[in-house]
């Protein structure tokens, strides 16, 4: 996949593409056929600080770790953003969730790991 901007961190999507975080402060969504589905600040009209890790979870939200502006979001297929955690990070890079609704962020400001709970739709 040519012309990324710096590509950060990578997480495989469950329709068989990816996502891929940029340096240039970008999140870019690609299909199983490597071709450009969207930018997630052009989508969302959001816009990252520095986004690092990346990760996708059963219902197919993305979630992103921005670490110059210590948050973590999920952007739902439909539907606006929403900011998961604003508050207890110092530094978050890698990041990976669960099918359980855990969300695993890698702090490298604190060099621990933090474990959120978290639910996209009620039970």
């Amino acid at each position: 996949v040519p012309n990324l901007q710096g590509p950060r961190y990578i997480s495989p999507a469950p329709n068989g593409g990816f996502v891929v975080s940029e340096e240039c402060g970008d999140v870019k969504v690609f299909t199983s056929s490597r071709k450009l589905l969207c930018s997630l600040s052009s989508k969302y009209g959001h816009r990252f600080g520095n986004p690092a890790g990346v990760c996708v979870d059963v219902e197919g939200s993305i979630l992103v770790a921005d670490e110059q502006r210590r948050t973590v979001h999920l952007f739902p297929e439909h539907g606006s953003p929403v900011c998961l955690v604003s508050t207890g990070l110092r530094r978050p890079v890698g990041m990976s969730c669960s099918t359980f609704g855990h969300l695993f962020v890698a702090d490298a400001g604190e060099n621990c790991v933090k474990v959120f709970k978290y639910r996209v739709r009620p039970p």
